[in-house]
């Protein structure tokens, strides 16, 4: 544990800290805060940011821990770290040997987003975390293989992969595979998915076996292309350095106001097509070429970065719908009847890649008249989206007890001649594209500065009921001085 610790960077001791905090986990001296009431006798679990503490005593607590599965823990959470270093160093160190596939590594790795979005959890059973070795020739490959998959909406509202396909650089099929989900499948999500019950009747490919399919083909250094790829790696349990995301290196518009968009709008601006028309579910073999081709593009014929933005018109049917997206899982979508009027049934808009804890529906009403009336009723805080789109963020209280909010969004800009692209269904990216939610950056920013701003606060007024704890002692020590002054004037005095 000493040789693995020796040449770790503070801001990396800092998140073993954290994460043994959030996992209970108990070395030789207890918890985290324990241990500070055992090893700072001074200020104890008064102060325990890990941030804020010393080095060496981030270094002392993760040297009590000497049971085996807390030390493979701390060993895969390293090995992370290391693979994602090593990209970063060659870079640094070799900048003439970055080649055009290298140059893409690393303006993901670069990207703003990538320390959240690639944060895996790799350290749990059941991951595969790929090795990534400072080897120059590992380094410089200019192997590319591409991949896509889809996933189906399990019990206790967990996801599971049933397809994955890889292609590579020839866009020849590496790896189609249906794959059989571990738990009973509650929706196909067949209208998005393209995959129904059937599909998977003959299925006996486990995710184990990916995996393994996964480590050959990305051996000896071989770069992993995909559109939004974290999502991908989540659903194959995979954390694998040398990486192309394309929602990455291509955007609309420059700076902070850049925006990331879909697959399909990429491939319509760069290559000229259309992924997939209408409603068409989508297919994982498409979409995986699809990524492969825009880094082709990028890298054969020197496409730019930033790209202009393709609309398509919205369609009238559409216009009779609102979007109502954020919905935690334990509001139902008949619950929707009880914050928005309005006479209207509800369309399920499943996610086709894992979110989490909430999902998306569409209220859909006899006109637009109505669903603009409906909308206009609604009490809840307007603002608009990055293209113009009303929407209200709402805070509901339903009859059943639950709390909570989500947000309801036109589906056309209220300004005449505008016209408002469609969008690839449920896909995290377009959470970020033209259609990007209301306060999608602006929540994120107001987190971001919420959570610092707690942080902080907490942190001082750990220090002040130290201070006092340290007052009302001095308070007593005075007291008692006093007393014995008295005592010893009495004395005096008789």
């Amino acid at each position: 544990m000493d040789e693995m610790l020796s040449s770790v960077k503070k801001e990396v001791l800092v998140e073993m800290v954290k994460l043994a905090q959030k996992r209970g986990m108990k070395g030789s001296k207890g918890g985290w805060k324990e241990f500070l009431n055992f090893y700072d006798k001074k200020i104890g679990a008064s102060l325990s940011d890990p941030s804020r503490r010393p080095l060496d005593t981030l270094l002392a607590f993760l040297k009590t821990f000497t049971q085996d599965d807390d030390l493979k823990f701390f060993e895969k959470l390293l090995e992370c770290h290391s693979n994602r270093d090593a990209v970063s160093q060659f870079q640094k160190t070799s900048p003439d040997a970055e080649s055009p596939e290298q140059r893409l590594v690393r303006l993901t790795l670069e990207h703003p987003q990538y320390p959240i979005d690639y944060s895996f959890p790799s350290h749990e059973e059941g991951w595969l975390v790929m090795k990534c070795t400072k080897k120059s020739k590992t380094m410089t490959s200019t192997a590319m293989v591409a991949v896509d998959c889809e996933m189906v909406l399990c019990e206790n509202e967990t996801e599971a992969l049933v397809r994955v396909c890889v292609v590579d650089r020839n866009l020849q099929v590496k790896l189609n595979e249906f794959v059989k989900p571990s738990k009973a499948v509650v929706d196909y999500r067949t209208e998005i998915t393209g995959i129904a019950a059937k599909d998977l009747d003959g299925a006996t490919c486990s995710l184990s076996d990916i995996q393994k399919s996964m480590k050959k083909l990305l051996s000896h250094g071989t770069i992993l292309v995909g559109h939004s790829l974290n999502n991908d790696l989540r659903a194959l349990k995979l954390d694998h350095a040398r990486v192309i995301d394309t929602s990455y290196i291509f955007k609309h518009g420059d700076g902070p106001s850049s925006r990331r968009l879909s697959l399909s709008n990429l491939c319509k601006s760069i290559l000229g097509y259309e992924l997939r028309k209408g409603q068409n579910p989508h297919n994982c073999l498409d979409d995986a070429c699809a990524a492969m081709k825009l880094v082709l593009a990028n890298i054969e014929r020197g496409v730019a970065n930033v790209i202009p933005l393709v609309h398509e018109d919205a369609q009238e049917a559409d216009l009779a719908k609102l979007l109502v997206h954020k919905i935690p899982v334990n509001v139902h979508s008949e619950d929707m009847h009880e914050v928005i009027p309005g006479d209207f049934s509800i369309e399920m808009k499943a996610n086709k890649k894992a979110k989490g804890s909430k999902y998306s529906v569409f209220a859909i009403f006899k006109s637009q008249q109505e669903a603009n009336e409906a909308f206009d009723c609604i009490d809840g805080y307007l603002d608009k989206d990055t293209s113009g789109r009303a929407q209200k963020s709402i805070s509901f209280h339903l009859n059943r007890g639950i709390v909570g909010s989500f947000c309801v969004r036109k589906m056309a800009n209220d300004s005449p001649g505008v016209i408002i692209s469609k969008k690839r269904s449920f896909e995290p990216e377009e959470a970020l594209t033209e259609s990007k939610k209301l306060h999608t950056d602006q929540e994120c920013r107001k987190v971001e500065e919420t959570r610092a701003c707690t942080e902080q606060c907490q942190s001082r007024l750990e220090e002040i009921e130290r201070l006092k704890q340290e007052l009302s002692q001095r308070d007593r020590e005075i007291s008692s001085l006093n007393k014995i002054i008295v005592a010893l004037t009495r004395k005096q005095g008789l």
